[in-house]
């Protein structure tokens, strides 16, 4: 664990009277995947800890449409819990944002008013998980307009979103992954028999998965092949390329990374566990977000130090060759003949106090509001575009 470093002190220059204005942050969250809801509790989150002397927040919802509105700066109706999913209203006011280099500013359409222009925005942080919004969709047009942003670029976050690609620069940087088949679309369209037939070179039980989804959407547990049809049509809901993976029988154990300053290497948190208590399968949406009984998270997660030392190293390596940026939580099993296998990299993690990456740095001694001001320091430092 490295822990060097502080939050970055981050202004954004002298305001009109001479003394240092608050850094304008837009917070971009809701989005067109399934995601959605995890994405506005990640943002009701983030709103919470920002300090307002130093920060002048800009809640900007997508909403399931993929429409761009002025939400309101009030985290309370972005909240996820039992029986309310939170999501963005299409009917606030549109936010049209920029798109050239020379222009920082955000134009906001309300009916019966006319267009009026918010001030420059210095940095955004992008709280979107899954398609259209972790994959580097929205990565892609931040850097076409010269905009400064939280977490990993374009290449990072398309690759690292794909499960199958991510296993295959994985194995070339020499990572162990467990083994796995890959369903395309045109492979299930033509010989879905065919298809099905691949998965026979695994061992039973297998974790089918969406290619390009997260928060366990779509994933199934198939404990035989009468069950595979249906588990691949399920997470073809989702993507029409599936991922299908050998069950693991070990511990899931998570690491955090967070971005070195200047040429400074990336840092790693304590490790963290999550372990199933009662009620579910594997660590599924439900068992994530909505049932505080069903699982247990620990930080730190009780391993042999030359272990954790390990997994440490290996997540640096991961979030390396990735290329990735700013911040990532990796996610190993550990069987129990004490082999270390990665599982993915999520560029773009569950981010309440209470997920496991803010509780891993937590455990490190670096509260939620100081983690916050360090992504957003980091973001600040970053080059725009190439140069």
């Amino acid at each position: 664990m490295n822990t060097e470093n502080t939050p970055s002190d981050v202004a954004a220059g002298p305001g009109s009277d001479g003394e240092p204005r608050r850094l304008r942050v837009a917070l971009v969250f809701g989005g067109r995947s399934s995601e959605h809801a995890v994405s506005c509790a990640t943002a009701a989150s983030v709103m919470s800890a920002l300090d307002p002397e130093r920060y002048d927040v800009l809640p900007i919802g997508i909403a399931k449409d993929g429409s761009w509105v002025l939400a309101a700066n009030d985290p309370e109706p972005l909240r996820l819990a039992p029986g309310h999913i939170p999501e963005v209203d299409a009917s606030a006011p549109s936010v049209l944002v920029p798109m050239s280099a020379t222009a920082r500013h955000l134009i906001v359409h309300e009916a019966g008013q006319p267009p009026r222009e918010l001030n420059e925005v210095d940095v955004v942080f992008p709280l979107l998980h899954g398609p259209f919004g972790e994959d580097g969709t929205i990565q892609g047009m931040l850097d076409l307009a010269d905009v400064r942003y939280v977490g990993s670029g374009v290449t990072a976050s398309a690759v690292m979103m794909d499960k199958h690609m991510m296993k295959v620069v994985f194995q070339a940087a020499g990572l162990p992954v467990g083994p796995y088949v890959v369903v395309t679309d045109r492979e299930w369209q033509r010989d879905p028999e065919a298809a099905l037939d691949a998965v026979g070179a695994l061992s039973y039980p297998v974790f089918v998965k969406p290619a390009r989804a997260g928060s366990s959407m779509g994933i199934s547990k198939v404990d035989g092949p009468e069950g595979l049809r249906a588990a691949v049509e399920a997470a073809r809901e989702h993507d029409p390329k599936v991922v299908v993976e050998q069950g693991v029988v070990g511990r899931e154990i998570e690491c955090g990374v967070l971005d070195g300053h200047g040429t400074d290497a990336p840092r790693t948190s304590p490790l963290g566990e999550c372990i199933v208590v009662q009620g579910h399968a594997f660590y599924d949406f439900e068992a994530k977000y909505l049932d505080d009984d069903g699982i247990r998270l620990e930080a730190p997660a009780d391993v042999p130090p030359a272990v954790a030392d390990q997994i440490a190293q290996m997540a640096v390596t991961a979030f390396t060759v990735a290329g990735c940026e700013g911040l990532a939580r990796c996610d190993f099993f550990l069987t129990g003949t004490g082999e270390v296998l990665i599982n993915e990299i999520n560029t773009m993690p569950g981010f309440t106090p209470s997920s496991m990456y803010p509780r891993m740095w937590a455990a490190a001694g670096l509260t939620y509001p100081e983690l916050i001001d360090e992504l957003i320091g980091l973001a600040m430092e970053r080059r725009v575009g190439l140069r």
